[in-house]
Order: structure tokens, then C-alpha cells, then sequence
């Protein structure tokens, strides 16, 4: 007697409105060493009636379809069928999409691939997710970057702790209603822990539950942490001077301004420099100092026309970013404000973020 032993082959359910990539993707999944089952829909309602009617391992869908787009497929999806993973393969390259995918708990933000190293880095990711389940692991950590998770915990003003493996090394990274509040790597602590913890090119991450009692020793931004970060990795990494660049910046008080509380960003223009301004906290400061040098412009050519007198400051309240200007006769400043901050609490900061330049 002969018994034969079967390994049941993953299903994959690829959505897709175009009848012809789906067709194409059909057979670029069929290449998979794992040999899926591969399951097409056109539609989304379809695709949610054949989830429920049997299991699968993989959703790979598109975002941009009509009557039920993918973004509320993948949002039934997670409601219904929160161990499915997920992969979104779509041509949309924009940021807030990519953001409100990630929120939803998807696995993997896939552009479609256009070249033959594309396709095989895409083959080699849904081949990952496919083993995930046996080997076990977080959902969907290893296919985003560190820097991809502590900007989508911070940023859904979650509570969380980091725990990073690098071979042998490990690192924790605790976040508390949207804030890093500290961090331990090895031997290191609050900032400088955190630092070598983003240093690390390769690794393992999971999401812990939150510490809600455990003591803050970084109060930083995290857009400062990270900027602050990438700068350094920078340095490090070919400019020159770089003990010099660092005391420099450090004596900086724009430094002590970018990481007092509730401050995300601080910019000064400095009229009649080559550069014409210094910040901190932000990845690329030319817009906003283009902004700030015409909106303070405007604002204190109305000044003059009224005869107000000179500009001192005023605030403007946005729905993701709050935003101060100020001058001091020679200096014109530009502070970014946490959003949850009211006006009046931004005036009063303001004066003493002030008085922290000037002293």
C-alpha cells in the first residue's frame, strides 16, 4: 500500500478591472516556486463574494476600479478577514494613497512592475508573504522599511514598542500617542539609541504592546528624529568635516528651537546670506522658506499700508500643520506646530521659543 503526501498549494486571489493584466499577472505569479493556486476577479464585489465562499492565502488588488475601488475592497477585507495578507499592485504613485493603504494593515504597496528586475523583486516579495504563515512573524513589518512604520505609528498617533533584530544585535523603540518617547539599542539610550537603530541596513521588526507607564527621555519630533538621523547617516557616509559640521550645529540655538515641545519644524531667514535661511526638522526647506519670505512679505506690506507698525507675529491654523511667524527686526522666523495645539497655546509657546533663541 502506497500513501501518497500532498502539501496544499496557497491561493492567491488576483483583482483587477483590465482582463488582459490579469491575464498577464496570472502567469507572472505562476512562476512562484510555491506553485499557488491563482484565482482572478474583475470586480470587487465579486472578489469579496468568492473570499467568503472558501479561503485564501494572498489578495493582490488593484486600486483603481470602478463601482468598488480597492481601497474599499482592502477595508472589507481587514474587517472580514483579518489574517488574509494583502498586496496592492497598482500604477497610482502617490504618497496619500500609499499611506491610507499601509493604515489599512496591507502587507505589501506594489507599483506594477515594468521590467523584467521588477518582476523578479515582485515574485520574490509575494514568495516571502507566502511563507510568511510557516515561519511565522508581525503582519506585514518586513514589507515596509523602519522608517515606513515609526512615520505610520506617529502619524495614526498610535502606542506601540518597536522590537528590532539585527543578527545579533536588538534595539526597542517606544512610541506613545504619536510620539517617540525613547529608545534603548545595546548599550545606548533615548536619541543616540534610536540613531543606531536607523543605522542598521538590514533586519527583523515586530510591533509590541505599548508601555503607557514607561518614562520619556526623548522630546523630539519624530520628523526632527528622522531628519536629524538621515543628516547624520549622511555625514558618515562621505562629507567631510564631519566632527566640525556636528559641533557647529549643535551650537546652533535653531537646534534648541526644533526640539522644544510641540514644535515640528523651525526655520530662520537670514536676509543677505547665500543660503538665506537655516531649519531644522525639515527634508526639504526651500518651499517653506519661499513660503514664509512671501506670506511675511505680504503680511508686513499690509502692516505698512494700515500703519500697524512693524510685524511681530501671527499664526496660521491648518488642518495637519499649525504654523507661526515671527521677526525680531533682523531675523524672520517660521515655527511648525504639533495640529492638536490651539491658537492661544501656540502664541503663548511662540514667546517662549523666542526668549530660547535669544538667550
Amino acid at each position: 500500500m502506497t500513501t501518497e503526501i500532498t502539501t496544499e498549494r496557497p491561493k492567491i486571489l488576483l483583482v483587477d478591472d483590465d482582463e488582459d493584466l490579469l491575464d498577464l499577472y496570472k502567469e507572472i505569479l505562476a512562476q512562484l516556486p510555491s506553485r499557488p493556486e491563482i484565482f482572478t476577479s474583475s470586480a470587487g464585489a465579486r472578489a469579496i463574494a468568492m473570499m467568503e465562499s472558501e479561503p485564501f492565502t494572498l489578495l493582490v488588488c488593484d486600486l483603481n476600479m470602478p463601482k468598488m475601488d480597492g481601497l474599499q475592497v482592502l477595508s472589507i477585507v481587514r474587517r472580514k478577514f483579518p489574517e488574509l495578507r494583502t498586496v496592492v499592485l497598482t500604477s497610482i504613485l502617490d504618497e496619500q494613497f500609499r499611506s491610507r493603504v499601509y493604515s489599512l494593515g496591507v502587507d505589501l504597496y506594489w507599483q506594477k512592475p515594468g521590467s523584467g528586475g521588477e518582476i523578479k523583486q515582485f515574485l520574490e516579495c509575494i514568495e516571502s508573504l507566502l511563507g510568511r504563515d510557516a515561519q511565522g512573524g508581525f503582519r506585514g513589518v518586513q514589507s515596509k522599511s523602519l522608517v515606513d512604520i515609526i512615520q505610520l505609528e506617529c502619524l495614526s498617533q498610535n502606542s506601540t514598542v518597536l522590537k528590532i533584530i539585527n543578527g545579533p544585535l536588538s534595539g526597542r523603540i517606544w512610541i506613545q500617542n504619536g510620539e517617540v518617547i525613547d529608545a534603548i539599542a545595546d548599550e545606548l539610550t533615548s536619541e543616540a539609541a534610536f540613531r543606531r537603530i536607523l543605522s542598521w541596513k538590514a533586519g527583523n521588526f515586530e510591533s509590541l504592546p505599548a508601555e503607557p507607564n514607561r518614562g520619556r527621555t526623548i522630546f523630539n519630533s519624530y520628523q526632527g528624529l528622522l531628519l536629524e538621523t538621515a543628516q547624520a547617516q549622511d555625514e558618515a557616509h562621505g562629507r567631510k568635516d564631519t566632527a566640525s559640521a556636528t559641533e557647529l550645529e549643535n551650537a546652533s540655538p535653531l537646534t534648541a528651537v526644533s526640539r522644544y515641545p510641540g514644535v515640528e519644524f523651525a526655520l530662520v531667514l537670514k536676509p543677505g546670506t547665500e543660503k538665506g535661511y537655516e531649519a531644522r526638522g525639515l527634508e526639504n526647506p526651500e518651499p517653506m522658506a519661499e513660503w514664509a519670505r512671501q506670506t511675511i512679505g505680504h503680511f508686513r506690506s499690509l502692516g505698512e499700508r494700515l500703519q500697524a507698525g512693524p510685524l511681530q507675529h501671527f499664526e496660521g491654523m491648518g488642518v495637519q500643520r499649525n504654523v507661526a511667524l515671527a521677526s525680531d527686526g533682523t531675523l524672520d522666523f517660521c515655527v511648525g506646530w504639533e495640529h492638536d495645539l490651539t491658537a492661544g497655546q501656540i502664541q503663548e509657546t511662540m514667546k517662549k521659543v523666542m526668549a530660547l533663541w535669544v538667550s
